[in-house]
């Protein structure tokens, strides 16, 4: 890795133009689709090929909570200034607002599908182009200029060939049709390797909080800027309805066996593969059951790769019961999170990618493993 790079990123981090929250934005984005190990991401060359609109989500969700804050935690610098596509966010928070909020539209857009609403359709398009048009724009023509002294010196959009005719209207079509974007293979591996520690604390997270900490006048603290960037879409509640589906289909069976020791259990707890503290993943594929006492052991720990593989027949089998139970949502999470593209050997694909992620958790995050 070269560590070159790693200067440039502090440099840019410090140094390129400070009048608004979009560079922290576009170098969060990145970040967390290189760090969630998206299989959508592709490397050609000497560049990674990432999603457009893995990105567009990841801006709105980091967006969302800022806007709708009862506070008005300022985003750009200057009286009367608001972000390119405040308006269109502020307009489909406001539609949201009265089914369920932030919580309710994640749900949409990761399972159901936007409701066939025009006034919600209409006003979800609409923010995604002008979200797409500002990263494009400015973040990504910008950032690093101040050190190469030419446009898109990092960040080179990528042309839209795919037409989309029906519209974006959930995740994995906002992924088909937004477009994509390259990053020289050096900075992906710096972003792979180091990311965590770039969006730490003190880091890119702190410089986006005290921006809009000094951008308020001071009259805003830090720690209420904190609490409002740290809100996720995904409540208490979406967790214990994914436990409530895949309760009720084990309370169907008359043997109940934990995953990770395959012993008959009469009592069982839910378990998230990938712990939920980890990666905030309420995916039912990442849900199994589990002894109570075993989950207590593992807690947040990481499955060793060898665990699950040891494993395989019994995830299998849980994926098919609960896959028969609720194929849509199963199989949209699947191909979403794991494995990119639809295929006949899902099940062995969708293992792989686990067990890559938990070998990256381990080994490059350097997260805590486990195993029985």
């Amino acid at each position: 890795m070269n560590a070159e790079i790693f200067r440039n990123i502090n440099k840019i981090i410090e140094r390129d133009n400070k009048t608004s929250t979009y560079k922290f934005a576009l170098l969060r984005g990145v970040i967390d689709i290189i760090q969630s190990n998206s299989p959508y991401i592709k490397i050609e060359g000497a560049r990674a090929i990432l999603p457009m609109g893995l990105l567009i989500e990841n801006w709105i969700f980091y967006y969302y909570p800022i806007l709708e804050s009862e506070s008005k935690i300022p985003q750009i610098y200057g009286k009367n200034t608001k972000l390119a596509f405040e308006d269109e966010l502020l307009n489909l928070i406001k539609l949201y607002r009265p089914i369920g909020g932030m919580s309710a539209f994640y749900n949409d857009l990761k399972n159901l599908g936007i409701p066939k609403n025009k006034d919600i359709e209409e006003a979800f398009q609409r923010l995604v182009k002008k979200m797409k048009t500002t990263i494009t724009t400015m973040p990504m023509k910008y950032l690093g200029k101040s050190l190469f002294n030419y446009e898109y010196p990092i960040f080179k959009p990528l042309k839209l060939e795919v037409k989309n005719r029906g519209g974006v209207c959930d995740s994995m079509s906002l992924v088909a049709y937004a477009g994509s974007f390259s990053i020289p293979l050096d900075y992906y591996e710096t972003f792979r390797f180091l990311g965590s520690f770039i969006t730490g604390q003190h880091a890119l997270l702190f410089k986006w909080a005290e921006f809009s900490h000094q951008a308020s006048g001071q009259t805003l603290s830090k720690e209420e800027i904190y609490e409002s960037m740290g809100q996720y879409p995904v409540t208490d509640r979406n967790v214990a309805e994914s436990k409530r589906i895949y309760t009720e289909l084990l309370a169907q069976k008359q043997h109940v066996y934990c995953v990770w020791t395959g012993k008959k259990i009469a009592k069982f707890d839910v378990d998230h593969v990938i712990p939920y503290s980890v990666w905030k993943n309420n995916d039912l594929w990442n849900l199994l059951p589990s002894d109570a006492t075993v989950n207590s052991q593992k807690r947040d720990k990481i499955p060793e790769p060898e665990l699950l593989e040891r494993r395989r027949d019994l995830i299998f089998e849980y994926w098919d019961l609960v896959r028969e139970s609720q194929e849509t949502r199963f199989n949209k999470e699947v191909q979403y999170a794991l494995l990119g593209s639809e295929s006949a050997d899902w099940k062995n694909q969708a293992l792989q990618q686990i067990q890559n992620n938990c070998d990256y958790l381990i080994e490059t995050r350097g997260l805590s493993a486990w195993t029985i």
